[in-house]
């Protein structure tokens, strides 16, 4: 297939009426004015094997802006990953390593649902891509979701989950059809080679000290298909998927993931991930993570943050729900504080601090808050050479695309910042960042900042950040800033649409002291911030909801979403964010920023092309 532009020509349509669970939408009366005026943007593929064609051809195309795309790519449906051998059943508490080691490459091991196996290290068969082996359920094809599309506990008898959202269940109901493998190493079970898990229900006992679940260490072309992995009630589990020490085509697919914890303020448990990793001193490349339900407390994905010699590489970030219960945050209706007293230990969504061509496509990401050593961000790009012992760590050609934000204390903190011990990472640069959706941020009540983005640069320097087709409803500042040394190179953003706070200048100063471009300049306005802190840089077609501060030239500011010509918008919450064309129904006049950009299309992000891209994905 033709790789995704970073902005296509766009042509008038009409769709059909979004998903009953969108969070923003086109008043029936008005939906084919809103439909056929709005220009829409190529939204991008759905299917799990959209940019891998079979025999792990990447098809991402070269670039998308700034960023360089994935160069390598897991093909993972069934037909590439053949198991033409033997089908054996395996005994109900029978030892699975051993029953592994017997078998051959391609055969395909039978678990009766409902039975569980205590497993520690799973051997590597050193297989073939033409003979996987093959670990599932015994409970029919018929019975499972179908390939390609997401299992949930359901499936392995619960019937629902307190806060999350409502999720799929069998066909002729809750019921326990998978099997369940119990982890008894406390540093994550390993998986062996070549080898792809169906139905399996991954927990932990009860009684045990488990600080991970699976690790892909040394782990060579592993599925994890339609899986559930979850700590058992109540324990504090860190880890869900580790990808670490020599991790190699690892894919996580239609699965659930969920529970995930730490508590503790010092300690094995701190930092709780659902999958992620990027430790150690052997090659990490090619991973996917596709159409998942990812929890924890902590990240839900995270790449970097301890010792490496290594950076990892190629990885594929698609139409997965980055989600925490609110159950987990003090003061929320229903919380229930742990057994210790202490809170759920709460950071963002994603973060990479040690990762090169990494695509984020087609997300949503809900529920990220402040109050331990973050401020509630959903997305972190800050290369770290963690406690001086990661001197290669860098982050470089990062594309966040398609993605939807919504319920948290900050958008985007981009920072190459110095460890405690004083050392800097390698590199931080060349992110391109479009037709992102966010709103319903909050500042003071999630012990954030409510800002687009907190943009800080010590050593090296940022450089090469590329927004475009934005839209996004912030309670702080749009831009906060701190740089004290040379200006940043190539900084852009363009053809937006935000709603910012009134307490602060729009464009502000991040800290830093006397010295730091932003302060030294922000009281003079957004322009001679911009001017101070970027060069060469591009600030220009943005729609700016700002009841304070000027812009440079070439921007419009507004004063209330009305005059804007949003639809509907009210309390930095977005029910639909387009913009209107005309004067109708829910428009009291065309919006000045209605086919504005510079490509002929609306500014901020194309909607249409979000919802369509996230459809299904909650």
């Amino acid at each position: 297939m033709a790789p995704l532009p970073l902005r296509s020509s766009r042509v008038p349509v009409v769709k059909s009426l979004p998903p009953k669970k969108s969070h923003f939408f086109c008043l029936a009366s008005a939906f084919v004015v809103c439909s056929t005026l709005s220009a829409l943007a190529a939204a991008p593929p759905t299917g799990e094997n959209a940019y891998c064609g079979k025999g792990n051809v990447a098809q991402f195309g070269a670039k998308d802006g700034v960023a360089e795309l994935p160069k390598a790519c897991y093909y993972t449906a069934l037909d590439g990953t053949p198991s033409p051998g033997k089908q054996i059943r395996v005994a109900a508490n029978s030892d699975l390593a051993a029953a592994i080691g017997n078998a051959k490459c391609g055969d395909t091991l039978l678990l009766p649902a409902g039975a569980s196996f205590n497993v520690n290290e799973l051997p590597s068969k050193k297989c073939d891509d033409q003979h996987y082996i093959t670990v599932r359920t015994d409970t029919l094809d018929s019975k499972l979701p179908p390939e390609g599309t997401r299992i949930s506990p359901a499936w392995a008898g619960v019937a629902s989950l307190p806060g999350r959202p409502p999720f799929a269940q069998p066909s002729n109901g809750t019921a326990k059809l998978l099997a369940t493998l119990v982890v008894r190493r406390a540093s994550g079970a390993i998986v062996g080679d070549h080898v792809r898990f169906i139905g399996i229900e991954w927990t932990t006992p009860p009684d045990a000290d488990i600080g991970r679940i699976v690790t892909a260490e040394h782990s060579d072309h592993v599925i994890f298909d339609r899986n559930w992995v979850h700590p058992a009630d109540g324990r504090e589990v860190g880890h869900g998927i580790g990808i670490i020490h020599g991790s190699h085509m690892i894919a996580v697919i239609n699965s659930y993931i969920s529970g995930l914890n730490c508590i503790a303020r010092t300690g094995k448990c701190t930092d709780a991930t659902a999958v992620g990793g990027g430790s150690g001193d052997d090659p990490i490349s090619t991973l996917k993570f596709y159409n998942n339900f990812l929890e924890s407390s902590g990240e839900n994905i995270l790449f970097g943050g301890s010792a490496a010699r290594q950076v990892p590489t190629d990885i594929e970030i698609r139409r997965n729900h980055l989600f925490r219960p609110m159950l987990w945050k003090e003061g929320q209706p229903g919380y229930t504080p742990t057994a210790s007293g202490e809170p759920y230990i709460v950071k963002n969504n994603c973060e990479l601090k040690n990762a090169i061509r990494v695509l984020l496509e087609a997300n949503l990401l809900e529920n990220s808050w402040g109050g331990f050593s973050q401020t509630g961000y959903s997305i972190l790009i800050t290369p770290k050479n963690q406690s001086g012992e990661c001197p290669i760590c860098r982050v470089n050609d990062v594309t966040i695309r398609f993605n939807r934000i919504r319920n948290v204390a900050g958008v985007l903190q981009i920072a190459n910042a110095l460890a405690k011990t004083g050392a800097a990472a390698a590199d931080g640069g060349r992110y391109s960042i479009h037709d992102l959706f966010a709103d319903d941020l909050h500042d003071k009540d999630y012990k954030g900042g409510g800002s687009f983005l907190i943009l800080i640069s010590a050593q090296p320097p940022v450089h090469d950040i590329q927004i475009n087709h934005v839209t996004a409803f912030v309670s702080g500042v749009l831009l906060s800033i701190l740089n004290s040394g040379a200006k940043l190179t190539n900084f852009t953003l363009t053809n937006s649409v935000f709603s910012v706070g009134d307490r602060r200048p729009p464009v502000a100063s991040a800290g830093g002291g006397p010295e730091s471009c932003a302060s030294k300049n922000q009281g003079l306005g957004s322009e001679a911030v911009l001017q101070a802190c970027f060069d060469p840089y591009k600030f220009d077609r943005n729609l700016i909801i700002s009841g304070r501060g000027s812009f440079p030239k070439g921007n419009i500011a507004i004063g209330s979403p009305e005059a804007a010509g949003i639809r509907d918008l009210k309390d930095v919450i977005g029910k639909d964010p387009r913009l209107c064309h005309a004067k109708g129904p829910g428009c009291a006049k065309a919006s000045p920023g209605a086919g504005a950009a510079s490509d002929g299309s609306d500014l901020g992000a194309d909607i249409d092309a979000v919802e369509a891209a996230i459809a299904g994905v909650e």
